[in-house]
């Protein structure tokens, strides 16, 4: 089995703030700020493999986090969207 080099998360706009959710491993996370949700995601996925063998999680040794950031695009309405 080949492992893999890539965790993949994506963060989007929570209630307060944003949140960040790892796909492959069961970790979930919040910050106020992107800056702070993204330390905040790097620490628990630490603390979430902390001790693990990686390989059995189908992960290479120190893997590295694929961060999307998820958006809704600012669309200004034409005359002829609100007829």
């Amino acid at each position: 089995m080949k492992l893999r080099k890539i965790i993949n998360a994506l963060v989007y706009p929570g209630e307060r703030g944003f949140v960040a959710e790892c796909m492959e491993v069961a970790v979930v996370t919040q910050g106020e700020t992107l800056d702070e949700t993204i330390e905040n995601l790097k620490e628990a996925v630490k603390l979430h493999l902390e001790g693990e063998d990686l390989s059995q999680w189908g992960l290479a040794d120190n893997p590295t986090l694929v961060v999307t950031l998820e958006v809704e695009p600012e669309c200004e309405q034409t005359e002829a969207a609100v007829r």
